[in-house]
């Protein structure tokens, strides 16, 4: 489990090979207390930790992940968001993120606002269906907000601090980023539909049942 608060920008090595799943990523914070076998999210996907190096770690891309997600279009010297597993009482920041991604968006455009930044995303509506309103969404493993909805898509504002701590505001638009939604959405989703299909109604006494409110 992760919360998408971003612990470091790393660096795709040379030494990767990505079309045959390996994958290097240069960095020092994640790798203190890190293991062989331990979990970190590369732009929000889970990777387990297949060799350590002094200068960071190599994890494997399985077929799925590389079609799934832009970790299969990386190369050498492009910047990754990367954070541990959250262990044991530790203090948890953002949200409930899995690092098992839902899809991608492409960046329609990055506007500055102040000293903030608005990035639309456009999405398809097989996510859409997931986003809310001031709700959480994980975009390349950060957990940001939703500041507005579109038919097609949705926006997040980054703030000043947040800009210099995770990839997104170096991205441009038309590029693509991974996008988790917030897995409690989904949960609804099946209680409603199999509620729907069993013939009953959603009630408040239902949701306090199953954890929802």
């Amino acid at each position: 489990m992760f919360t998408g608060i971003v612990e470091e920008i790393g660096t795709i090595s040379p030494a990767s090979q990505t079309g045959t799943g390996a994958l290097h990523i240069r960095c020092k914070t994640v790798m203190k207390r890190t293991g062989i076998g331990d979990s970190i999210a590369v732009n929000g996907v889970c990777l387990t930790v297949t060799s350590l190096r002094d200068d960071g770690f190599t994890a494997d891309l399985q077929p799925v992940t590389r079609r799934l997600s832009n970790l299969g279009t990386l190369s050498a010297g492009n910047d990754v968001n990367l954070e541990r597993s959250v262990g044991v009482g530790q203090r948890f920041g953002g949200h409930y993120v899995q690092g098992h991604i839902d899809g991608t968006a492409r960046i329609d455009r990055v506007l500055g606002e102040g000293s903030s930044l608005l990035v639309r995303l456009a999405m398809s509506g097989d996510l859409l269906r997931y986003v809310v309103d001031r709700g959480f969404i994980t975009v390349d493993g950060a957990s940001l907000t939703v500041m507005r909805l579109w038919p097609d898509g949705a926006e997040v504002s980054l703030v000043y601090h947040t800009q210099h701590t995770i990839t997104l505001s170096r991205k441009r638009a038309g590029d693509r980023v991974n996008i988790e939604v917030d897995v409690f959405a989904k949960y609804v989703e099946r209680l409603i539909g199999a509620s729907a299909d069993a013939g009953g109604d959603i009630s408040m006494d239902l949701l306090h049942r199953n954890g929802f409110a």
